[in-house]
């Protein structure tokens, strides 16, 4: 039996995680900020799957959240073999009236956290010679992302040391793979502040939650280094590998400030 902890578990893509993993045999460590949300969560999978559920509150974003958190793994006696890096957020509008605060909560939360578990769980993973990291990144991640510029360069961090660690952990047990979704049916587009950012998903596009789960555990399990689900999506994430990336910048520009 092995245990997956799973981050910004509560909604979105981060609960359905918790559910198919539950499903599959898994037992969970989930972990938000919202603990009523994680309690509910936790009884109901508890309840449909009869895993073990721990929920763990933790603000990943602020400093050395992810050994914060690794610490109180430890205090309960648990080991994780599956680590889901899923907790981050977006922000959309011009740069210029942007938050500086926000934006360096997004670049801890989206970038440094991750880094910060990987650290913090790896190491036993490695002397186990198993185990499992997927950090949810996103096809914002392969290109410039004006209007949303600081969450598309978060999530090409997250890409590119995803890729990088996966060629140092070839030949070991450990996996690791980068999900790299397009548009997700999640509270995602409300929580930037920006409802009209729905709207500018072209029809077709959307993908519901659990297929990208299993898209990406799929592709865990395979030892693929990226993860991009959905065949449109594959094809826009082709697209700043063919065009010139000041084009397709003005493009994606030219679509995101309607």
């Amino acid at each position: 039996m092995t245990t997956a902890l799973i981050t910004g578990a509560s909604s979105g893509i981060g609960s359905t995680f918790a559910e198919v993993l539950a499903e599959r045999g898994h037992d969970l460590i989930l972990v938000a900020r919202s603990k009523d949300k994680l309690d509910a969560l936790a009884s109901s999978i508890s309840a449909a799957t009869g895993r073990m559920v721990t929920v763990i509150t933790a603000d990943l974003g602020q400093p050395s959240g992810g050994s914060a958190l690794a610490q109180k793994v430890a205090s309960l006696k648990l080991e994780v073999d599956l680590l889901v890096n899923n907790a981050g957020f977006g922000a959309a509008g011009a740069f210029a009236k942007q938050s500086a605060t926000r934006d360096a909560e997004m670049i801890a939360l989206n970038c440094a956290a991750v880094v910060d578990l990987a650290h913090a769980f790896l190491p036993a993973m490695l002397a186990r010679n198993s185990g499992g990291i997927l950090n949810v990144a996103s096809v914002a991640g392969f290109q410039p992302m004006p209007y949303m510029a600081i969450y598309g360069a978060t999530k090409s961090f997250v890409l590119s040391f995803t890729e990088g660690l996966w060629a140092e952990l070839r030949g070991t047990g450990v996996k690791v793979t980068a999900l790299c979704p397009g548009p997700v049916d999640t509270p995602f587009f409300e929580a930037t502040g920006t409802p009209k950012l729905r709207k500018t998903v072209p029809k077709g596009l959307m993908m519901q939650p659990r297929p990208v789960v299993e898209a990406a555990l799929a592709a865990l399990e395979a030892g693929r280094p990226v993860c991009v689900p959905g065949a449109p999506n594959k094809a826009l994430a082709q697209l700043p590998r063919l065009l010139p990336r000041a084009f397709m910048a003005s493009m994606t520009a030219k679509i995101m400030g309607r």
